[in-house]
């Protein structure tokens, strides 16, 4: 992933954020389970790392996938 050209997806549980995860590289998009960044807060402590250029195609794989989550934000 390429940095400035990154998003996150916070989630309310953690168990969300592992099946975002495994849906989004199912979907091969390039993704990444990190931190919730110092500047955002989460419920859950994890978010979802993704290209932006990916950004629709991930929410609707998570969607589609009934996947709880919150904000999507560019960082």
């Amino acid at each position: 992933m390429r940095d400035g050209n990154n998003g996150v997806v916070r989630f309310y549980s953690p168990s969300a954020a592992r099946r975002a995860e495994s849906l989004a590289l199912e979907a091969e998009l390039s993704v990444r389970l990190i931190p919730v960044p110092r500047h955002l807060s989460s419920d859950c402590g994890l978010c979802l790392r993704f290209e932006t250029a990916d950004a629709k195609e991930l929410c609707a794989t998570l969607e589609n996938g009934n996947v709880d989550f919150g904000a999507v934000k560019s960082i």
